[in-house]
Formats: structure tokens, C-alpha cells, sequence
């Protein structure tokens, strides 16, 4: 049997290698497959395949709403949080700021992704808490572990009062 799988492997492979390289190649896949048959066969089929097919172009660019995700991810896994304290942290900032950085709330003056009140308390974390995501997303996990422990600690005190 397990001659049998080795024998189909290089067939396999051997077919697949003919269609690329052309006919050249059928007669060292004979080759191959007759010394598989006699359980001398090795190594199978190695060989350098190139291809003019072009790369897929992406569609669309990446938003800024997911490059912010992705950072807090890394950062969150960084303290050793879990997939699903990203879950809690990701529903949080997704109804305060919708991960925008440059959200700003009108009436109360809150601002960035954590919506801090005033923003200018970010400013701790770095001077430019204005324009970069990552300094607004260390000062928010600093302020939800200092203040409810963890991201789903803030999720569920803001199910329950509407902030945090």
C-alpha cells in the first residue's frame, strides 16, 4: 500500500510536470514511475516551474479602520490578552469611533479611537496623539486596564451605562 502511494504521488506529479515543461519530460516521468515499481525510487520529480500569469491586483486599498484593528490586535496579544478581549475591545471602539482616529464627537469634545475626554489626555502617551493611531490605541489600553481591568470589563460597563 504504501508503495502504491508513493507510485501515485509521482505519477501525479509527473502529469502535472508534463503539461508544464511539455514532452520532454513524459520520458524521464516513465522513467520514475518504473523505478517506483521496483521500490528504487527515492526522491520523486524535483523541477523549476515558471509562469507568465500576472498577480492578482488588489481592488481595494486597505482602510485606515482596519490597519487600526490590526495594530490593536498586535498590541492587545502584546499583554496577553485574549481573541476574545480583542472581540470586547473591537465592539467597544467600534460604537465609539468606528476605529477612526480622527473621530471627534461635536458635543462632548471626546477624540480618537478611544474616545478621550478631553483628548488631550492622550498627550501622556505621545505629542502626537492628534494623528497616529498607535499612540491613541496605547493610551486606550493603558485606560481600560487601569480602570476596568480588561477590554471586556469596559464592553460590559458600556452595555450597562452607554460609556466608559
Amino acid at each position: 500500500m504504501n508503495s502504491n502511494r508513493v507510485l501515485r504521488n509521482t505519477v501525479v506529479t509527473m502529469f502535472a510536470a508534463s503539461t508544464v515543461v511539455g514532452s520532454a519530460a513524459i520520458g524521464r516521468a516513465e522513467e520514475i514511475v518504473e523505478s517506483a515499481r521496483r521500490g528504487l525510487a527515492k526522491t520523486v520529480y524535483q523541477g523549476t516551474w515558471f509562469t507568465q500569469a500576472k498577480p492578482k491586483v488588489r481592488l481595494t486599498a486597505r482602510t485606515s479602520q482596519s490597519r487600526n484593528r490590526a495594530i490593536a490586535f498586535r498590541l492587545l496579544s502584546r499583554r496577553a490578552w485574549s481573541y476574545n478581549q480583542f472581540r470586547c475591545l473591537d465592539s467597544l471602539w467600534t460604537r465609539e469611533s468606528n476605529w477612526n482616529h480622527q473621530a471627534h464627537n461635536q458635543s462632548s469634545g471626546a477624540y480618537g479611537i478611544p474616545q478621550a475626554l478631553p483628548g488631550s489626555k492622550m498627550s501622556g502617551s505621545g505629542g502626537d496623539w492628534r494623528s497616529n493611531p498607535v499612540t491613541q490605541i496605547h493610551w486606550g489600553l493603558r485606560y481600560i486596564k487601569s480602570r476596568y481591568g480588561s477590554p471586556c470589563g469596559a464592553w460590559g460597563h458600556f452595555q450597562s451605562s452607554n460609556w466608559y
